[in-house]
């Protein structure tokens, strides 16, 4: 940037395009004043009232209200699949109130929360002790397929402290590797193992050994770990839901992911059967264009099975469809997929109304 008025990139042009923050006042755009006087009396015109961080976050400022702030501000967002929720200060955990509302606000858009340890987690005996029930525990988070939760914390550079050693919730990092995950393999493959690489971390809280991995991963927290050769990866792929007591059907990350994302995929592009006859040739386009969807995904690795038989089914017909349905105007789609693991079936149950048309 320059301090010539007449410069392409003079620093007032510039900031009036790009920063919502820092304005040069008219009074100040001339030749008769001193460009380093320009700046710092646009920058800084009142040297006692410089600003600051703000104060720390309260669950009030999460809470917020539920139609428009706090989390809620995020169901005008078009999309979103992956929630997380910072700390409201290094030493404070978020309050399983605004836990609890977000497991039901990620419910309602198909997303998942990852949550992270309590500050009170420093030992694998700390979290059995916190999990000795796993319906209603001392931790108080409900078990949910939509949650994910990760320990231990990271340790990494604080550039707020001379890049000394601090402890930060693992939440953000994670959100990373999954959208890394996401871009490489997709929403089938596991955010964990080898390739779950965390870059910038220097160390953990607290060193996983396999035997401690091994207390952990049955009561479905996922642990961060440091392997030889590896270094620090993700190394557990469960929801909250995924503890072994429980056999949930959701017990695997990337089997409920995958689930989520054909259930929304499948809703945002079925919206034109709205104005159409719920009859045999809208089950037969119906057919067409979500088993070219399933096909696509098949080819690309997302599914079991060597043939498109054993990997997915897709079905809207007569069966699905009754005549009563047809009466009431409804579609019934039944999409069903074997995911890479478990190696059962998944089925999604679609319900669309047809031949509607408002007047």
């Amino acid at each position: 940037m320059s301090v010539e008025l007449n410069a392409a990139r003079y620093v007032g042009s510039v900031l009036e395009q790009d920063s919502q923050l820092i304005k040069l006042s008219a009074s100040n755009q001339n030749t008769s004043v001193r460009p380093d006087e320009t700046i710092q009396s646009a920058i800084a015109p009142d040297s006692n009232n410089q600003g600051t961080d703000g104060s720390e976050l309260t669950s009030a400022d999460y809470q917020g209200n539920e139609n428009d702030t706090g989390i809620y501000a995020l169901r005008v967002v078009d999309i979103f699949n992956i929630l997380c929720i910072p700390p409201y200060s290094r030493e404070k955990d978020v309050d399983i109130a605004i836990w609890e509302a977000a497991q039901k606000l990620c419910k309602e858009e198909r997303a998942i929360l990852i949550v992270d340890a309590p500050t009170s987690w420093k030992k694998p005996s700390d979290v059995t002790d916190a999990l000795a029930s796993n319906s209603q525990n001392s931790f108080g988070l409900p078990r949910d397929a939509h949650t994910a939760v990760y320990f231990p914390r990271l340790q990494m550079a604080d550039p707020l402290k001379e890049n000394r050693l601090e402890e930060f919730a693992p939440c953000g990092v994670v959100a990373g590797i999954m959208a890394r995950t996401d871009a490489q393999r997709g929403v089938w493959k596991a955010p964990a193992g080898t390739e779950a690489s965390l870059f910038g971390v220097r160390q953990f809280s607290r060193a996983l050994t396999d035997d401690e991995n091994g207390q952990l991963n049955p009561l479905a927290v996922n642990c961060l770990r440091t392997l030889p050769v590896y270094g620090h990866v993700v190394w557990g792929a469960r929801t909250w839901a995924g503890a072994d007591q429980l056999a949930s059907e959701w017990k695997y990350l990337p089997v409920r992911r995958l689930a989520l994302f054909l259930e929304e995929s499948l809703y945002r592009s079925l919206q034109w059967v709205v104005f159409e006859p719920n009859d045999e040739p809208l089950w037969a386009q119906i057919r067409l264009n979500v088993g070219a969807f399933m096909q696509n995904l098949f080819f690309q690795g997302a599914f079991q099975g060597s043939t498109a038989r054993e990997a997915y089914l897709v079905k809207c017909d007569r069966e699905t469809t009754t005549q009563n349905d047809i009466n009431q105007g409804i579609v019934n789609i039944v999409v069903g997929f074997a995911p890479l693991k478990p190696a059962e079936f998944v089925f999604i149950k679609l319900q669309q109304l047809a031949g509607q048309i408002q007047t």
